[in-house]
């Protein structure tokens, strides 16, 4: 029998959900201080307008809905899943009011693509976007890729046992450090470190290239935030081609790389564990697939004979291979040459690149490595118990962090998430051809909104379906919050339609 939820449970996931859009609205201060450092009066104003309406949510929330009652595992489930909705709705009232946008849907779909840090946008004109705007975009991607409930945790849940369950909804399930405030605290103090240095390295490559100190500064910090956060946002249409700098291209991939791994990963390392990057199932799951997806997109380039030089080869092929993988989305080719210059064979190599993936608990999206080792791992044991004799015990462990046995509900778990993946996958794909778009094109933009990726063979622009919009905008979300949250959210509003009330 489905409970229906009381009026205290929808009171405690209206408050939680106020104090997330609370924060949207104190991050929005960044880019109306840059307006006003640039003189952007109208963008000032735009954003002034969005701050007013997310802290007007805040105050109704918070003097209607706050109760003593703490949050358990389904409001934080339901609060992840709402929250992120509702936050792509406050945050896209700036883009919107840009005049940017054909629409307040095509708002939504770049706001909802910063915040799960996929790259996918329907901006218009974004060559000539303003400084306050493009600071928005970029800072959506890079808190989105902390996670915006991690932004709400860090600064505006102190004190609230029920916090880790909100934490664990949004597709984090592990804590650095015993406390979960502590633990999005040190996420955070882990990505602004990265923040400074990754800006420096790219601002010096910038200004050695020519470009002016003061733009020079503002596109190093903008290219971090998409680079570091998987998200492949940039402030040009023609994302790193535009910059032609061999430099820029490799600090980039340097910085997605490190910004794709998993954050227990990087504060091991960061506390004197170095070894764990090598023994790490992640790591290794990576480096197996990179290996094989790079051999798929070299048989492919070799079948029609394009990009043959190494430098080609690394600048046009492998760097948007890797950049796939981690699921960041920067780009050194114009979209359609996805379709038109790779050649079937490359192209599904970089499907099956973005379709696995990056890292669990980072900023990156797909199935992630830690399935793809305990998947491995899992066919490992039936062929050694197939082998075997009847009453032997066949047991395989991954290590992560520590040594982990495998165990059935893990394996369930993992499959049951694959699962998932490729049903969005594979409804994106069929869509897309019903569409009348070409099957290797339909698919190959699916699975990059779906695994958070980014990058575009030509079929996402603002005159895409409207359907494909609003498909594309679910798939981002439900990959990024990894389903459970989704299906969750779902069952809520089933309990609260069909559901018995509890005594």
């Amino acid at each position: 029998m489905i409970l229906k939820p009381s009026r205290a449970d929808v009171k405690l996931i209206a408050w939680a959900i106020g104090r997330v859009i609370l924060g949207v609205g104190l991050i929005m201060l960044v880019p109306l201080l840059v307006s006003v450092a640039c003189s952007e009066w109208n963008v000032v104003l735009d954003f002034l307008i969005g701050i007013v309406a997310c802290v007007l949510f805040w105050l109704v929330t918070e003097n209607t809905c706050r109760t003593e009652k703490d949050l358990r595992w389904f409001h934080g489930l339901i609060v992840a899943s709402a929250g992120w909705l509702t936050a792509m709705v406050f945050g896209a009232i700036p883009h919107y009011l840009s005049g940017h946008f054909k629409s307040f849907l095509d708002a939504c779909f770049d706001l909802m693509s910063g915040y799960t840090t996929t790259g996918l946008y329907l901006l218009q004109d974004l060559d000539h976007c303003s400084h306050g705007l493009n600071m928005w975009r970029h800072l959506l991607t890079y808190a989105g890729g902390q996670g915006i409930i991690v932004i709400a945790l860090t600064f505006l849940f102190a004190g609230t046992a029920g916090a880790f369950k909100i934490y664990v909804s949004e597709g984090k399930e592990e804590k650095l450090l015993p406390n979960v405030i502590n633990t999005a605290r040190a996420i955070w103090m882990i990505s602004l470190s990265y923040l400074v240095v990754g800006s420096a390295f790219l601002w010096a490559a910038l200004v050695k290239e020519g470009m002016p100190l003061g733009r020079g500064f503002l596109h190093a910090m903008w290219l971090f935030m998409g680079a570091w956060s998987t998200g492949g946002f940039a402030p040009q249409s023609l994302n790193l081609l535009y910059y032609h700098s061999l430099t820029v291209e490799l600090i980039t991939l340097v910085i997605f790389v490190i910004g794709s791994f998993n954050f227990a990963l990087h504060y091991s390392v960061w506390t004197g564990d170095v070894k764990e990057i090598y023994r790490n199932v992640e790591t290794r799951s990576f480096t197996f697939t990179l290996m094989l997806t790079t051999l798929l997109l070299s048989l492919g380039f070799g079948k029609i004979g394009v990009f043959g030089s190494l430098m080609e080869f690394f600048r046009k092929g492998f760097y948007n291979l890797v950049s796939g993988h981690t699921t960041t989305g920067n780009s050194t080719i114009y979209s359609v040459s996805f379709y038109r210059d790779f050649g079937p064979l490359a192209m599904w190599a970089i499907i099956l690149a973005m379709a696995i993936g990056a890292s669990a608990c980072s900023t990156g999206g797909g199935f992630k490595g830690l399935r793809m080792g305990i998947l491995y791992r899992y066919f490992r044991s039936e062929l050694r118990r197939l082998a075997s004799p009847e009453r032997a015990v066949v047991a395989e462990k991954i290590h992560h962090i520590r040594d982990i046995w495998l165990e059935d509900a893990m394996i369930k778990g993992t499959l049951f998430i694959l699962l998932c993946y490729v049903l969005v996958y594979f409804a994106g794909g069929i869509m897309g051809i019903l569409f009348g778009y070409e099957p290797s094109v339909a698919f190959f933009d699916a699975v990059s909104a779906g695994s958070n990726t980014g990058l575009s063979a030509g079929l996402t622009s603002p005159l895409m379906p409207t359907a494909m919009k609003v498909y594309y905008i679910f798939a981002m979300w439900a990959g990024r919050l990894e389903f459970m949250s989704v299906i969750a959210l779902l069952s809520f509003f089933g309990a609260l339609v069909r559901g018995r009330r509890g005594r």
